[in-house]
C-alpha cells in the first residue's frame, strides 16, 4: 500500500496543462505525478525537467527509455522498470530489444554505442556507483559531450524516480503492470512492495 495517497486531477485544476502534456506523452499520467502534486512546486519543476531530458535533445528517444530501463533494473524499481518498458515501446522500441536490454553486453540487437550508454546506465544505478574511466571511455567514443549529458541526466533522472517511488510504495498503474506481467516476467519481474499494483 502506498504511503502518501496521490492526489487527483480534479483537485488540481492550475496543474492540467502539465497533467494533460504527460497524458498525451505516456497514455496517463503516472501516479508519482499525483503524488509530488502534494507540493505543486516540486511537480512542475521536476516536470520540467523531465520533459527536457526525456523531450529534447540528440540522443535518440528509444535509447533514452531504454537507459532509463537499465538503469531502474540496476536499482531495482520495479515501477521504474515497468514504466519505461512501457513507454520504450511506446517509442517504437521493439518488445525483443526490450527483453534483450537484460542481456544487452551480449545481444546481437545493440550496437556498440547503445551497449556503451546501457553499461554506464547499469553500473550507475549500482550502490555505490559502479561506472569506471573505462565505461566512460567507451562512451566518449560513440558519444558528443552533450550527448553524454543527456545520457547522464536520463540516469540521473531515474535516479530520483527510483528513490521516490520505491519510498512512498507508489502504486503501479494499470498499463504498467499489464506491460510487466507480459513482458517483463520471465526476468523476475513482479509488481510487489517495489512498484504497487
Amino acid at each position: 500500500m502506498t504511503h502518501v495517497t496521490p492526489k487527483t486531477r480534479a483537485e488540481l485544476p492550475e496543474l492540467e496543462p502539465i497533467f494533460a502534456g504527460t497524458e498525451a506523452s505516456m497514455g496517463f499520467v503516472p501516479d508519482s505525478m499525483l503524488t509530488m502534486a502534494h507540493w505543486p512546486e516540486l511537480l512542475q519543476s521536476f516536470s520540467a525537467l523531465g520533459a527536457t531530458v526525456l523531450g529534447s535533445g540528440e540522443v535518440e528517444p528509444g535509447l533514452k527509455q531504454l537507459v532509463a530501463f537499465v538503469v531502474s533494473n540496476a536499482a531495482g524499481c520495479r515501477y521504474c522498470q515497468a514504466h519505461t518498458s512501457a513507454t520504450a515501446e511506446r517509442r517504437g522500441v521493439s518488445d525483443e530489444r526490450i527483453n534483450a536490454a537484460f542481456e544487452f553486453e551480449t545481444s546481437e540487437l545493440f550496437s556498440e554505442s547503445e551497449r556503451a550508454a546501457l553499461r554506464v546506465a547499469a553500473h550507475a544505478g549500482m550502490v555505490p556507483n559502479a561506472v569506471s574511466d573505462e565505461h566512460m571511455g567507451a562512451l566518449k567514443v560513440h558519444f558528443t559531450p552533450k550527448q553524454i549529458i543527456e545520457i547522464v541526466s536520463v540516469i540521473s533522472l531515474f535516479g530520483y524516480l527510483n528513490r521516490w517511488n520505491d519510498t512512498l510504495a507508489t502504486r503501479l498503474e494499470a498499463h504498467p503492470t499489464e506491460f510487466g506481467q507480459t513482458h517483463l516476467a520471465s526476468h523476475g519481474w513482479q509488481a510487489g512492495k517495489h512498484g504497487q499494483s
